[in-house]
């Protein structure tokens, strides 16, 4: 049977949710923004995603027995195409009414499913074996072949699909006017007359393949305002495309199959690792080199942390802890610790973020990047940051130098080595005395009292903004330590930069509020820099490193 929902313009077929989310995003969140898809869990099934307080909502359209369609609890429809219709006029338990639906590209055909081909071949082989297809001249010899004659065919359209009760069906083949292949048909009628259906399939040679399928419904209903004024994104090559952070190999973890699960631990078998010679980096603990790491179905890219052989046993445990601490977080916007390998020296294996430090990509692509660009890469840095305070993790260096990009579309946070897992009933850990701290992104707090909790570490959030919207700067320019920590005693904070939206510096600003506990968290954060995000992720830019620059500083 034909999908019921094919003819829709905000039908997209089957599409992952995260995938449905992103076209939503870029439609510009607004109330009652919508688009169906198939339901990948239950054959005929569909979902209606939905956008209500820039949050998302995903509703499981059931097909009935009776071969109706229904959202659980709700009422039933005759179609995909009437059950928007009604719920566009009426909330009846949605989060908000139908409003604007979210259309598809002029062109672009809804992404077949899996199951779609399967009802198709059914039909082909069932008529093959029944009639013994093999020619137009075996097939001529069964049929009462006179233009307009109807030949009936019992069982051929329950292969098609279910039929509903108190419907009669009748089929027919027809000869074609001039030479080529034959036409099939199927009508279903109602008992009373309601309503009809039509389905037409061409009869080739050796098989059936369809030539136009296609419903009419007596009493179906135009959608009216729904099509209309519909936000319909972008066609495919018409703009340059963005990749998405689920599209790389580094959005789920390696160990999200079953199988991989099975073989992970924290010390990795050193004949699993081949480590390249090419340096990706170096500092005073030894050296990052770029490998590749062998698991049980596969092989990954890998960064890999190499410890120089004289370094004290102080630094050695140091560079275990992050390795354990590393090893329990599992989030796409985090740098995922493979695990560790002792060998000639210890290694951190790690997820492989090959664009680098966030700070040092900006600085080198100013004339490249959009504001709205580093708003959604500022965006995936608080989901991360978001993650580790439910996951009750302080980070304690939080910078743009510690943000690694996949792509210029996906960041994730790395470094932990001054992070610290705060235990169940503590709100903050405190340091016995100061190290060798990056006083230029702690709080108050932090410097004064050795105080470190989630909300030092959104201060810290606050200046990796700043660093990211100046394009890679280093924040308080040429002061030091002590000069920054008068400076911000004294109410004073860095100046907005100077193609910041203003939006996104009054962010700042909150994350720089001087008492700790009047800071916001980063739920707060992330749903604030969200919000905004979503708000522009439909706007046209105006071109590289511009914005709306804030006008004043704002309290």
């Amino acid at each position: 049977m034909p999908d019921a929902a094919a003819h829709l313009p905000f039908y997209y077929g089957s599409i992952a949710r995260s995938e449905a989310e992103e076209h939503l995003k870029l439609a510009g969140m607004a109330d009652g923004l919508f688009l169906l898809r198939q339901c990948l869990r239950s054959l005929g099934g569909y979902v209606l995603s939905m956008v209500c307080d820039l949050q998302f909502y995903h509703y499981p359209i059931e097909r009935q027995l009776n071969g109706t369609y229904a959202i659980l609890g709700g009422k039933a429809h005759c179609g995909p195409e009437e059950l928007c219709e009604f719920y566009s006029k009426d909330a009846d338990g949605l989060c908000c009414p139908l409003r604007k639906p979210c259309n598809r590209p002029s062109g672009v055909e809804p992404q077949p499913g899996v199951f779609d081909s399967m009802r198709d071949n059914m039909v082909r082989e069932y008529v093959r074996q029944t009639w013994k297809l093999e020619g137009t001249e075996n097939l001529t010899l069964h049929s009462p072949w006179e233009k307009g004659a109807v030949l009936r065919v019992p069982g051929l359209c329950p292969a098609l699909g279910e039929l509903q009760p108190g419907l009669e069906q009748q089929c027919w083949l027809q000869s074609q006017p001039t030479s080529g292949p034959f036409r099939g048909s199927s009508s279903w009628g109602c008992v009373g007359g309601a309503f009809s259906l039509s389905l037409s399939f061409a009869f080739a040679t050796e098989a059936i393949s369809p030539l136009s399928t296609f419903s009419s419904l007596l009493f179906q209903r135009n959608l009216g305002p729904l099509n209309a004024d519909g936000y319909t994104p972008d066609p495919v090559g018409a703009g340059k495309s963005r990749p998405l952070p689920m599209d790389t190999s580094v959005y789920e973890s390696p160990y999200s199959d079953p199988e991989e699960l099975k073989d992970k631990k924290l010390f990795l078998k050193r004949d699993h690792l081949m480590i390249d010679e090419v340096e990706l980096g170096a500092g005073n603990f030894g050296c990052v080199k770029k490998g590749v790491y062998k698991m049980r179905k596969k092989q990954i890219d890998v960064a890999i942390k190499v410890l120089k052989s004289n370094n004290e046993k102080t630094v050695k445990d140091e560079m275990m802890k992050e390795a354990q601490i590393m090893h329990q977080l599992d989030n796409p916007y985090i740098v995922r610790m493979i695990g560790v390998c002792e060998a000639e020296s210890l290694m951190l294996v790690m997820e492989m973020a090959s664009g680098g430090p966030l700070n040092r990509f900006l600085a080198s692509k100013k004339d490249e990047i959009t504001m709205s660009n580093i708003v959604e890469l500022m965006h995936q840095v608080s989901m991360g940051m978001k993650y580790l305070e439910e996951k009750n993790f302080v980070h304690r260096d939080l910078a743009a130098r510690n943000v690694l990009l996949v792509n210029q579309h996906y960041a994730k946070i790395s470094d932990f080595g001054l992070s610290k897992a705060l235990g169940a009933d503590d709100s903050y850990y405190k340091a016995r005395t100061a190290g060798k701290w990056p006083l230029k992104w702690y709080a108050p707090e932090c410097i004064l009292f050795h105080k470190f909790s989630s909300k030092s570490d959104v201060w810290s959030y606050g200046v990796t903004m700043w660093e990211a919207f100046s394009f890679g700067q280093k924040p308080y320019k040429k002061m030091k330590g002590p000069e920054v920590i008068s400076f911000i005693e004294q109410g004073k904070r860095m100046d907005c930069p100077q193609e910041c939206p203003a939006e996104m510096y009054t962010l700042m600003q909150q994350c720089w509020t001087y008492r700790w506990e009047e800071r916001p968290g980063f739920v707060a954060v992330e749903n604030m820099i969200r919000s905004y995000y979503y708000s522009i992720a439909a706007k046209p830019e105006n071109g590289p490193g511009t914005g709306d620059k804030a006008k004043a500083a704002l309290p």
